[in-house]
């Protein structure tokens, strides 16, 4: 608990006094005031989270974080659990989505056991140079079963913020600009359907979704199945330690460490789909008493998630994309990484009226 303490207490709110600098040299260059939209809010942002006039972004990290939950014993996903692994072996073999788009990106990919249901054997794995790393931060083989009891004690819970939290530290170490988040566990959505359901006080039905694809008998099951879990539980909507712990997951608290830690150092983080909003929310309601943790994130996608669309609004976050994409894995943060860095090339690269002698509107 000390970690978490100390991480959220280093939060401190944007610069907005650099942010209206670069607003005014954004409306400098050569084009119509705020004609690029939201490429120029991005900036303006970008130098409000940093601090910086010219935000370096050159070192861009995706942690992907895997586990595995017991509520898949209560059949709420169209793929079995043993998925888990073998993706996370995708992962580090460079065949997975998010290794197609990171590459794309520029990214390294962090690879991160929270909780996968067997032990991981990864030394046979050439893993790709400094683009794809692996970390064991294994707190259990899988959650509990949350619809008989809490998914993870409450020092479970901390722990895993704090691994999180950790594992964040460590790759900043190394050098770090800019961070996205990433998630790999079967059955992750009904957990995380549960803490937005309960963080929000939404209904379960406008929150649950089809995951990987289940049909309309699956889907009613999974919602009835994410109802008896919250009420079993009764997790306290007012305490997100105890939300995480009651119906959460390894992978969930692992990626709420990580967005804390992301903006207690000043580095965006370009949040993925609906599992990381899930860990969002969890970092935003952990963070309350400091303010302004919410400007930090930087919402990549909208997923087909049904209740996706409610949390980001709930946070009052404007995702970037809208694609229709449901993977996780980190894509949507893989993708946004290639926009917010063309944001900062505007911002740094472009002329001004006056060095490019380009004349002014006509007042």
């Amino acid at each position: 608990m000390k970690l978490l303490r100390k991480t959220i207490l280093k939060i401190r709110g944007l610069d907005n006094a650099l942010m209206e600098q670069a607003r005014k040299w954004l409306d400098n260059l050569t084009k119509p005031q705020g004609s690029l939209g939201r490429l120029e809010e991005l900036a303006r942002q970008i130098v409000g989270i940093t601090g910086k006039e010219n935000p370096p972004l050159q070192h861009k990290v995706i942690i992907t974080m895997a586990g595995d939950h017991g509520v898949t014993e209560e059949k709420v996903s169209a793929y079995p659990r043993e998925v888990t692994p073998q993706m996370v072996y995708n992962f580090l073999s460079g065949g997975a989505a998010i290794n197609v788009l990171a590459r794309q990106a520029g990214a390294r990919v962090v690879v991160v056991d929270m909780g996968v249901a067997e032990k991981l054997q990864v030394t046979s794995y050439k893993l790709q140079g400094n683009r794809i790393s692996f970390k064991d931060c294994k707190i259990g083989l899988g959650t509990k079963n949350f619809t008989k009891g809490p998914a993870m004690t409450k020092e479970e819970a901390i722990l895993s913020i704090e691994k999180g939290i950790a594992v964040f530290e460590k790759e900043f170490r190394k050098g770090l600009d800019i961070l996205g988040t990433g998630d790999m566990g079967i059955g992750n959505t009904t957990p995380s359907a549960a803490i937005i359901s309960v963080l929000s006080g939404t209904p379960v039905e406008k929150i649950a979704g089809r995951g990987t694809g289940l049909d309309d008998a699956g889907l009613l099951h999974k919602i009835t199945v994410i109802k008896k879990g919250i009420k079993l539980n009764k997790p306290n909507p007012r305490d997100a330690i105890d939300v995480l712990a009651k119906v959460g997951g390894f992978e969930i608290g692992g990626l709420t460490g990580v967005i804390l830690a992301g903006a207690s150092n000043r580095i965006p983080v370009i949040i993925d789909g609906f599992i990381s909003t899930a860990a969002a929310m969890l970092a935003v309601k952990l963070a309350s008493r400091r303010g302004g943790i919410k400007d930090f994130l930087i919402a990549s996608h909208c997923s087909a998630e049904n209740g996706h669309r409610c949390a980001l609004d709930y946070m009052k976050l404007s995702p970037l994309l809208d694609l229709n994409m449901r993977l996780g894995e980190g894509t949507g943060a893989a993708l946004a990484m290639n926009l917010t860095e063309s944001a900062i090339r505007i911002m740094t690269e472009m002329a001004t009226f006056d060095s490019a002698k380009v004349d002014r509107k006509v007042q």
